[in-house]
């Protein structure tokens, strides 16, 4: 195993030699018309796949054919680092403008959302008043999904982002299962666990992810909680913080200004059940999953 994978190793057999192969054929092609057709994109540099089958194995080669801003490999995340978002219910208008943005950048399909804002109602007639809650996967310094996979798919990066390896997952749903915030789904269309990554595809190159970008008025931020001047870290030093469930010690990073007490342990709508979407997600069905 190389430096450039640090995932935790599945008790599997390795994933047959041709297929690799040809994986790597064809990355290899992708790459040279890309670079034919004008090279690669600005600020990027195009490196071949190191560490031959230890490091693409299982991979489409050219999904981490670039280097990060920093001279690392994109898909290890950059150490020294911690993402963070803040979300600020006082400016959240409910636009559903980063759940649009979401969607189109990470093509999440129909029926299912890596992040969305829930519309519900607070206290009671007469004194009831709306309000909105963008929820997305929450990132954890202690994320209980990463110690439920048994494949290995599930994974924390150097920078603390959560991320799953899709060629891994063996769509069980153990880590939708696990996550206390219902904040994962099964992906209809590949049939395995999907999820917010905090757009790695993006601040790896320094972009912001696209919630945030999309964010018409300003309340969801982004930044790097080791930087002491980034939104999240001085919210921490200034405004009282939030999160969602606090008690189950996963220790998230999606941090919330203004979140009423109502909302932080009693999350709206009805969780969905990972046999039920399994199924929706073409998975074969068992015997227990039909007394739900």
């Amino acid at each position: 195993m190389t430096k450039a994978d640090s995932r935790p190793q599945p008790d599997t057999t390795r994933r047959d030699l041709l297929r690799h192969l040809t994986g790597v054929v064809a990355g290899s092609a992708v790459l040279a018309a890309a670079t034919a057709a004008g090279g690669a994109p600005p600020n990027q540099t195009v490196i071949a796949p190191e560490g031959g089958l230890d490091f693409a194995d299982g991979h489409d080669a050219t999904a981490w054919a670039f280097i990060d801003r920093n001279g690392g490999v994109a898909f290890d995340g950059s150490a020294g680092h911690r993402w963070a978002m803040l979300v600020d219910l006082r400016k959240c208008i409910g636009c559903q403008a980063c759940t649009v943005a979401c969607k189109f950048e990470n093509n999440v399909p129909d029926g299912v959302f890596r992040t969305l804002v829930t519309d519900v109602e607070l206290a009671r007639y007469p004194d009831t008043r709306r309000g909105f809650l963008p929820r997305l996967c929450n990132h954890c310094e202690r994320p209980s999904c990463v110690e439920v996979c048994p494949a290995g798919a599930t994974w924390q990066r150097k920078d603390g982002a959560v991320v799953v390896d899709y060629d891994r997952c063996i769509g069980c749903g153990a880590c939708v299962d696990g996550c206390p915030y219902d904040a994962r789904f099964m992906n209809p269309v590949t049939a395995t666990a999907d999820k917010c990554n905090f757009c790695a595809q993006r601040i790896d190159q320094g972009l912001l992810p696209a919630c945030v970008e999309t964010c018409v008025g300003g309340a969801r931020q982004f930044g790097d909680l080791a930087d002491p001047a980034s939104p999240p870290a001085r919210a921490l030093r200034q405004d009282p913080v939030q999160v969602l469930k606090p008690q189950t010690g996963n220790q998230p990073t999606v941090l919330y200004i203004g979140l009423p007490d109502a909302l932080q342990n009693d999350l709206p709508g009805t969780p969905v059940l990972w046999s039920r979407q399994r199924i929706a997600a073409g998975k074969a069905a068992t015997d227990w999953q039909g007394k739900e």
